[in-house]
């Protein structure tokens, strides 16, 4: 045989090695094939989702349609916030991938799309609790570049192009703000405690703060006194139940913030152990009626007034409607300030002692002064008088 066919003969030999070990490669990955980028989940309808969960096991997070709207069932049923629940739909329907791994289910535990060891599980369920889809995402490549992924019902396992982040807290699903005020727009906060009640009300010209009927002898804690009149200017709770879960707990602490438009939020809380409970509502007390004489033609500043009482009126309604029923433990740090005594505000003034007069200094009786060296010059004969010669 020749030269020239036995090199062809190598080069097909070494071809057909090569493509064995190919072929070995994708089936053990159970036929790997590029496709074009597409999305995992190929179209869900939201108003087909009766529950949700993210996470796997105890530690799921558990979201419920209740009543025309989400909940969720690890914060007691609380509603969930409309944007995080539509976030968390499209993320879910964002996970876009290249293309197949592995259709075997033997692989998943190796890439971590199980459920036990995936980094984040969705699932989106109907009303009679069958599965819709959802996503599972396990480790990223050895690269970095691209993350494992499987749609939930389904043992494909995809590359996706990027790793979808989920929030795996229930309190992430939730509008954790109670109230936010502008501090500008406060008129006066009034605390109530058992060892006696104060006011404070914004000093003129300035973010400084006035104690009303400060005693004689006393001067206000700038800085604390600051932190209790702007407590309201961000307040968010750190856990939320029903009244029926909280039990010994005695509000006996009240912290009511009037605002120059006569809104009126009240706050009434309590301790048990080292954790604060806040329960609270709002009202606009202005009671004035909104009306219209016959005839009367208004302003535009007067048609502005009247919508921007009713709008406030409306507010403070909406605000009671959606915290009624509901305790808040808040942290400890903005429970201090909502529940400062009065004592802890001030300081006595201190007294200013008087300067002291320096003592006076001893005094020598005086001498002849003399310059140092001086020399002393013997006074001149007096001079003869100037007479006139008779003879001359």
């Amino acid at each position: 045989m020749s030269n020239q066919k036995l090199g062809i003969l190598a080069v097909v030999a070494a071809v057909m090695v090569l493509w064995a070990a190919v072929q070995s490669r994708l089936s053990s990955r159970g036929g790997a094939r590029v496709s074009g980028p597409s999305y995992l989940i190929q179209g869900l309808d939201p108003a087909d989702i009766n529950s949700i969960t993210v996470g796997y096991g105890d530690d799921a997070v558990q979201i419920k349609r209740q009543g025309g709207r989400f909940v969720v069932a690890n914060e007691a049923g609380y509603p969930a916030d409309p944007k995080q629940i539509n976030d968390l739909i499209t993320k879910s329907l964002d996970v876009k991938t290249t293309e197949v791994y592995t259709d075997k289910p033997e692989n998943h535990e190796e890439l971590e799309v199980t459920e036990e060891k995936a980094r984040h599980v969705v699932k989106f369920f109907k009303e009679d609790g069958s599965l819709l889809t959802g996503v599972v995402v396990g480790k990223s490549q050895e690269a970095g570049q691209s993350t494992f992924v499987r749609q939930a019902g389904d043992d494909t396992v995809w590359l996706s192009e990027s790793s979808p982040y989920f929030r795996s807290r229930g309190l992430d699903y939730v509008n954790q703000e109670i109230v936010s005020v502008k501090r500008e727009d406060v008129n006066a906060v009034t605390v109530t405690t058992p060892d006696g009640a104060y006011t404070l009300r914004p000093k003129e010209g300035g973010d400084g703060v006035i104690f009303e009927g400060l005693p004689d002898g006393k001067k206000l804690k700038e800085s604390d006194a600051k932190s209790v009149f702007g407590a309201l200017t961000s307040l968010r709770f750190d856990d939320v139940n029903q009244p029926g879960e909280i039990e010994g707990v005695s509000f006996d602490h009240l912290y009511v913030c009037r605002l120059d438009d006569s809104t009126e939020y009240k706050l009434n809380l309590g301790k048990k152990g080292d954790k604060t409970y806040l329960i609270c509502e709002a009202k606009y007390t202005d009671t004035t009626p909104v009306t219209k004489k016959l005839n009367e033609v208004e302003t535009e500043e007067q048609l502005k007034a009247k919508e921007a009482r009713l709008l406030a009126d409306e507010k403070a309604q909406k605000f009671t409607l959606r915290h009624k029923g509901w305790v808040y433990q808040v942290p400890e740090w903005k429970a201090k300030y909502l529940t400062q005594k009065r004592e802890d505000l001030l300081e006595d003034v201190e007294e200013e002692t008087p300067a002291e007069e320096p003592a006076p200094a001893e005094v020598t009786p005086a001498g002849p002064a003399v310059e140092p060296n001086a020399v002393t010059v013997p006074a001149a004969p007096p001079a003869e008088p100037n007479v006139a010669d008779p003879n001359a």
